[in-house]
């Protein structure tokens, strides 16, 4: 819960914008200002102060504990011109949050973080639990000081500007290891610890049992991902409790399920108990890794409870981003943060070259040119399949004529893959030209480089025949300049000459041009590869210069 508190007309009438746009998340506190912040500062997440930084500062100079448990502040000046993150930049979501409020408010977020300043994640963002010397380490790396990456488990992190070799180092490990002086250590959670137990067992003897088995086999507890078991068990309440002290998500599988895994221990009595011949080996090893604690048992006298401990590997991750159309301001926000989470960016080198400013330190580029997309598709799985977080972009929407499906085509179960949509370039068009796909409407690429002409011109046929206004892709070449007329000449074989057809070249970028003529009048050799070319309906029609195509509401039939 965010907590809002102002205290003057102006601050008050900020305050409520922001309650009316998070409803579900905001609180406001009224009163005296000081018994306000204290009430937010102990009952919510995060505060917005509608007051002076100067004041704020001094309200909360006594409330405040530790960064990692104290709430993240943003004061907001009286003009509303400025949301700054005072206190818990990162811990508190203080940065986040001023930015959020400044989008909401038409504010300039100030985050003076040295770590978002530069550009660079903050190690204590990653959503990894991290511990050791964080300030030292951070400070070299904003300091370009040589920092060593000794990775001893493989985890798709964003791009950090690590060396081979140095004074600091960062370690990521699950192992039970005190960090070194000039060392941070990242603690990804790839363990998972499977759990069968007796009826009523008591959750002190689960828990030791868990906590025992890690210790004893050098792994740390902070790397502990989940704690799994038979779906029979799932309301077990020893377990339950066990895994919400140790803060992990109790995850459960069918009997089945568990019964297909091959296990080194199996055994008899949990076959008769609940269906299948391994609880815990089976729950830990079901969804691959490596067994690092066999199966054990409690010490309690009978035992009521046995567990094994299972590596997981990091699974790599593959972003599949659409850049839109090429203006910036149509660039997604979704998209900006996956190029910012990407270690490895794959791309087109001219769309590469739209987006490199975006990019952090450290980011490693992987571009090519023209006519390259196989390899640059499986080039971005390979990548991710090493562990790391990759971003594979495309113009417009990746999944339309672009990346998206050879990377996918190419990929398989065993990394993540994340799709983000982008602006089309048909929609960027349609904008242009007014509300061309109004109705329904295909689109169409001409280029026979990957798909035989027979099969595209029986594509257009069928969309001339059904009446659907038609987007062309890649519309005409130097080396293609027949395909055009010919699919213009057979969607005329069903519409009128005087059908609108709407030609935009290079939408919402600097040399943008775009023009409404008519089937019988466009010229193709005024189109080429940057240019895509929307034809309408029997029904579409111009309406004050712009090219319209009704949905067909009752009304627009009345007053024709």
């Amino acid at each position: 819960m965010i907590g809002l508190i102002s205290a003057t007309a102006a601050g008050a009438a900020a305050r409520d914008r922001l309650a009316a746009a998070w409803p579900d998340r905001t609180r406001v506190y009224e009163g005296s200002v000081p018994d306000a912040v204290r009430a937010a500062f102990a009952e919510c997440e995060r505060l917005v102060c509608f007051l002076a930084t100067g004041a704020v500062v001094r309200l909360v100079a006594p409330l405040l504990r530790d960064k990692a448990s104290d709430p993240g502040v943003v004061c907001v000046d009286e003009g509303g011109r400025f949301a700054v993150s005072l206190v818990g930049g990162h811990g508190g979501g203080a940065n986040e949050l001023a930015r959020a409020v400044a989008e909401v408010l038409g504010a300039e977020p100030v985050v003076t973080t040295a770590t978002d300043a530069a550009g660079l994640p903050g190690l204590d963002t990653l959503g990894l639990p991290v511990e050791g010397e964080v300030a030292a380490v951070s400070r070299a790396l904003l300091d370009g000081a040589a920092v060593a990456l000794r990775a001893e488990v493989s985890w798709p992190l964003p791009p950090l500007p690590v060396t081979g070799e140095g004074p600091y180092t960062l370690r990521v490990t699950d192992r039970l290891v005190e960090p070194g002086e000039r060392e941070a250590v990242l603690r990804p959670p790839t363990l998972v610890v499977g759990v069968g137990a007796s009826r009523g067992a008591p959750a002190d003897e689960v828990l030791d049992l868990i906590e025992g088995a890690l210790r004893e086999a050098g792994l740390s507890a902070a790397s502990l991902a989940e704690l799994a078991t038979v779906d029979a068990k799932a309301g077990e309440p020893g377990i339950v409790e066990a895994a919400r002290r140790l803060g992990v998500p109790l995850v459960t599988y069918t009997a089945g399920e568990l019964a297909r895994v091959e296990v080194p221990n199996p055994s008899e009595a949990p076959l008769a108990a609940v269906g299948t011949p391994s609880v815990a080996e089976a729950a830990a090893l079901v969804g691959g890794g490596e067994l690092l604690v066999p199966k054990r048992k409690s010490a309690g006298r009978p035992a009521t409870a046995t567990c094994a401990v299972v590596r997981r590997p990091g699974r790599g991750r593959l972003a599949v981003v659409g850049l839109g159309p090429g203006a910036r301001d149509l660039l997604t926000p979704r998209a900006k943060d996956e190029l910012r989470r990407a270690s490895v960016l794959v791309g087109l080198d001219q769309y590469v070259d739209q987006i490199r400013d975006l990019l952090r330190p450290g980011t490693r580029v992987l571009e090519s040119g023209l006519g390259a997309e196989e390899e640059r598709a499986r080039t971005a799985v390979a990548e991710a399949r090493r562990g790391q977080a990759v971003a594979l972009i495309g113009s417009g929407d990746a999944g339309v004529y672009a990346m998206a499906s050879p990377a996918l085509a190419e990929a398989s179960d065993d990394i993540d893959v994340i799709g983000v949509p982008g602006v089309t370039a048909a929609l960027a068009a349609g904008a242009i030209l007014g509300a061309p796909l109004g109705h329904d409407h295909v689109s169409i690429s001409l280029s026979d480089l990957h798909t035989p002409w027979e099969v595209i011109e029986r594509r257009v046929r069928a969309a001339a025949e059904a009446d659907i206004v038609v987007t062309f892709y890649n519309p005409r070449s130097r080396g293609r300049d027949w395909q055009l007329p010919k699919a213009l000449a057979i969607l005329a074989g069903h519409r009128d000459p005087a059908t609108p057809v709407g030609v935009v070249r290079n939408a919402s970028r600097p040399d943008e041009s775009s023009r409404l003529t008519t089937l019988a009048a466009l010229d193709p050799a005024t189109v080429d590869m940057m240019t895509v070319v929307t034809v309408g309906n029997t029904a579409t029609r111009e309406i004050a210069g712009r090219m319209v195509t009704p949905r067909g509401y009752r009304w627009q039939e009345e007053t024709r």
